[in-house]
């Protein structure tokens, strides 16, 4: 998509979005986060507020009760199965190949 639409598009480790990239969020760039519910659900959701207060669309990936928390901060939520959180990765990829 960065190469044929000359938008921005890359991926990024949550940890890093107040590392500069929380300066590209804007109204027209969505931010898709891939947040299951496990042991790091609360900081995704910290920084999916982050970028809900700078007006940015968030698509959000989880699973389990993730949906239920994040019914009024994300426009669209794509729920997985619920399982172990070694399996996540590979539940939560399918979606997001269809996505690109």
């Amino acid at each position: 998509m960065k190469e044929i639409t000359y938008l921005f598009a890359e991926g990024h480790p949550s940890a890093e979005l107040k590392h500069g990239i929380i300066a590209l969020v804007r109204p027209d760039l969505p931010s898709i986060f891939v947040a299951p519910d496990d042991s790091v659900f609360s900081k995704n959701l910290n920084n999916m507020e982050q970028v809900k207060a700078r007006k940015g669309p968030i698509f959000a990936l989880t699973s389990g009760n993730g949906a239920k928390q994040l019914k009024g901060i994300a426009e669209e939520i794509i729920t997985v199965p619920d399982a172990p959180e070694c399996l996540m990765p590979i539940l939560t990829v399918i979606p997001l190949q269809l996505l690109a």
